[in-house]
């Protein structure tokens, strides 16, 4: 029995999203990688600003010990405020990008009326269900935006038709608003709520990698002449510069490049998603609405509120979804149906079983003759279903002091003779019997 027990709709959530603090928090279900990503940019910010202070606290010894004479350095407070204030807010960003509800649509409970799926034109030939009138769905329909028709589908795990833009996540079992892409570093998809935080955080992380690239670099130089003027002794000297340095390089190929692509996105106001399948390569984007406006639509406006209020309260038996899902179900009432029309009969609306007219006026006597019960308690292996084969008699006829018969086959047969007589059969006068 189903218990009616109240509980907060994080708690009954159907997705594969992890909730912290009492649902404040939503992450995705991978959401370790979100601590991989953070070792990833604090291990080589931090080791950058312990050089730095390592770098000023040898500057004040020497000043100490020499009065009077001040030895120039490059690495000093500034570069570590501000080499601390990129790093920090590069974390902010990403904890931000990945704990936040990307854009999730919550989910309905039964399938839209066929009524209200054909409030939009269609022009989809695809149908949810094919056979029975009353469960006609299209897959897709067609929506006007900015003056340009728009095709939505479907989604058979949310029982909705998606809003524009948005497409259902398998990662997160979810669909979201805008879909940008399930990024794996953060942990979370990317939709129309997080997508500020996340070119943020790229674009701060390309940031931190060429301020961390650079003053690595100007340190290496800059000591150079302690170590004789030589560049290889400056390099195995400074150590920890030199793996900042490879560090960084290699990173910012990858940070950068994804900045520079999302710069592309925003400008012409697509989603990774919609680039990826050429969404809009033969016809016209009906989001794009000049550079300056694009970004202005990022940033320049308001983050929309949630669809979904995490922690109020809810009845289970209220958010709790079929086991089988509408394709499914649907699917197994076509199939009966298919097999009812196979058969030759009506589904009864009484749910009763009713015998097929193809197997209402069959012999069934000759099947209890079939079943033969050995001395023993075997029984032999029959076909229960198989009708006995009923074989024409054989019809003895004196015909001309010649003994004739007519054979199962229809042939008028002279059993002493050996031949077969009345070439021309429909002379005989036993042919009216093979009629």
């Amino acid at each position: 029995m189903a218990t009616s027990k109240p509980k907060r709709l994080y708690q009954a959530w159907k997705g594969s999203n992890r909730f912290f603090c009492g649902g404040r928090l939503i992450f995705g279900p991978d959401v370790a990688s979100v601590f991989l990503s953070t070792l990833l940019i604090a291990g080589p910010s931090f080791a950058f600003c312990f050089q730095v202070i390592e770098k000023i606290h040898k500057h004040e010894m020497h000043e100490s010990k020499h009065v009077g004479f001040s030895r120039h350095h490059t690495l000093g407070f500034p570069v570590l405020i501000v080499g601390l204030f990129i790093s920090i807010a590069d974390l902010v960003f990403l904890f931000l990008t990945s704990g936040t509800d990307p854009g999730i649509v919550p989910r309905n409970k039964q399938p839209p009326e066929p009524d209200e799926a054909f409030d939009a034109t269609s022009s989809s030939m695809e149908w949810i269900s094919g056979a029975l009138p009353n469960l006609k769905l299209p897959r897709t329909k067609d929506v006007l935006v900015n003056g340009l028709m728009v095709k939505v589908k479907y989604c058979d795990t949310c029982l909705l038709y998606r809003p524009p833009r948005a497409s259902h996540c398998s990662i997160c079992n979810n669909c979201v608003q805008k879909f940008d892409h399930h990024c794996p570093w953060v942990g979370q998809c990317i939709g129309v709520r997080n997508y500020p935080f996340f070119f943020l955080f790229i674009s701060l992380s390309t940031i931190l990698c060429v301020y961390v690239f650079t003053f690595s670099w100007i340190n290496v130089i800059y000591e150079k002449k302690y170590y004789g003027n030589s560049l290889w002794e400056s390099m195995k000297g400074e150590v920890l510069s030199l793996v900042l340095i490879v560090y960084t390089f290699i990173s910012v190929w990858f940070v950068g490049g994804l900045t520079v692509f999302h710069i592309y996105l925003i400008s012409t106001n697509q989603t990774t998603y919609e680039n990826f399948r050429y969404q809009y390569d033969k016809k016209e984007n009906p989001y794009n609405k000049g550079i300056l406006k694009n970004f202005g639509a990022v940033y320049c406006s308001k983050i929309p509120p949630s669809l979904n209020n995490f922690r109020s309260w809810v009845i289970e038996e209220e958010v709790k979804v079929k086991s089988m899902t509408s394709k499914q179900s649907i699917e197994t009432i076509l199939q009966k149906e298919i097999v009812d029309l196979e058969m030759g009969r009506k589904p009864d609306p009484d749910g009763n079983v009713s015998i097929p007219n193809l197997l209402r006026n069959l012999d069934y006597s000759e099947i209890n003759d079939n079943l033969k019960v050995n001395d023993g308690n075997e029984v032999e292996a029959v076909v229960p279903f198989t009708f006995p084969i009923i074989e024409l008699p054989v019809i003895h006829v004196p015909i001309d002091s010649n003994q004739c018969c007519l054979a199962s086959d229809g042939r008028v047969v002279d059993e002493n003779a050996g031949e077969v007589h009345f070439p021309n059969q429909s002379l005989h006068p036993l042919h009216a019997l093979r009629k």
